[in-house]
């Protein structure tokens, strides 16, 4: 068997016996005499790139994504009888890390901070003029409430931190109930969840079903206090929706880490709405132990045993 390791990542794989491991140029053709390859590991490859790999690799059995999000490879064309694996878990941690960063960047105004640093002003905050913790604004974990729509992996190591932090939370997802010791509620009881919210956390994936979910009426039910962090997919968030409610104040401001489309173009009008802190979609930044992952999947395709993470197409 030939895998195909991508050049955007150093991965250090120790292959069984029998496989062939080679590194492909993620921006370039596959090689003619790599063409052959059953099996191909895809990391941050572009789109047009995974499209014309459906005719390159006509071979190929198996894909390994290292992102949670298959999205972009789903759309490349593949067939059904292509096994398209995720990368789900391998960014638990980064995502999570980079969303409490975001929340607290949110709650103690840092982008305020900055952009007083960049013409050199002393940065001077409200905040010593208001009690702690003043329901009028979100401006600490402590006591908050914080929901997280999409609570997989990432929701649940997100739910630690915060909780840690004082702050009180609620998952989201397709099924009510207790998860790790967290109330999980489904969609359809956002309207009484939202009304008491700080913080509304979307991790969702982009699928038809979400598509632009995060619409006008869902941030109509928030607060006036509370903030949009999205750290899922800009898919499934009405980007025209939210910027008319940060700049009509409906909602107190919006931590984003992905967008509709990528890299956010000049032209749109969130780089200068109202309260936004903006991250170029890197929370994922690079998996956690991606390896494991890839040497457990492949020892399961040899073996003819069910892969880990597979994506249902």
């Amino acid at each position: 068997m030939k895998l195909l390791l991508p050049s955007s990542i150093p991965l250090s794989l120790d292959a069984p016996d029998g496989v062939q491991t080679h590194v492909y140029d993620i921006n370039a053709p596959i090689p003619a005499e790599h063409r052959d390859a059953e099996a191909v590991v895809v990391w941050s490859n572009p789109s047009d790139r995974l499209a014309a790999m459906v005719d390159e690799l006509p071979r190929l059995q198996w894909i390994q994504a290292l992102m949670a999000g298959t999205d972009k490879v789903e759309e490349a064309g593949f067939g059904s009888d292509v096994v398209l694996c995720s990368g789900r878990g391998l960014h638990d941690a980064p995502v999570a890390e980079h969303t409490l960063a975001l929340l607290l960047a949110a709650a103690r105004r840092l982008d305020h901070a900055v952009l007083a640093q960049t013409d050199s002003a002393w940065y001077a905050s409200d905040d010593a003029h208001r009690p702690f913790g003043a329901i009028e604004r979100f401006s600490t974990l402590t006591g908050a409430h914080v929901v997280i729509w999409g609570f997989g992996g990432i929701g649940t190591r997100l739910a630690g931190y915060v909780s840690a932090l004082g702050a009180r939370v609620t998952g989201v997802a397709t099924s009510a109930g207790e998860r790790d010791g967290y109330p999980v509620v489904t969609a359809a009881d956002l309207p009484t969840v939202l009304p008491t919210a700080d913080v509304l956390v979307n991790i969702l994936p982009a699928t038809p079903a979400t598509e632009k979910v995060v619409d006008a009426e869902i941030l109509g039910m928030l607060p006036d206090r509370a903030w949009l962090v999205n750290v899922g997919r800009g898919a499934t968030v009405d980007e025209n929706a939210l910027v008319a409610a940060l700049e009509a104040g409906s909602v107190a401001g919006a931590a984003l880490d992905v967008f509709a489309t990528e890299p956010l173009p000049a032209s749109s009008p969130l780089w200068k709405a109202p309260n936004t802190i903006i991250t170029p979609h890197t929370a994922g930044g690079r998996p956690e132990a991606p390896e494991r992952l890839i040497a457990a999947n492949l020892g399961r395709l040899l073996a003819g045993d069910d892969l880990l993470n597979v994506v249902a197409r």
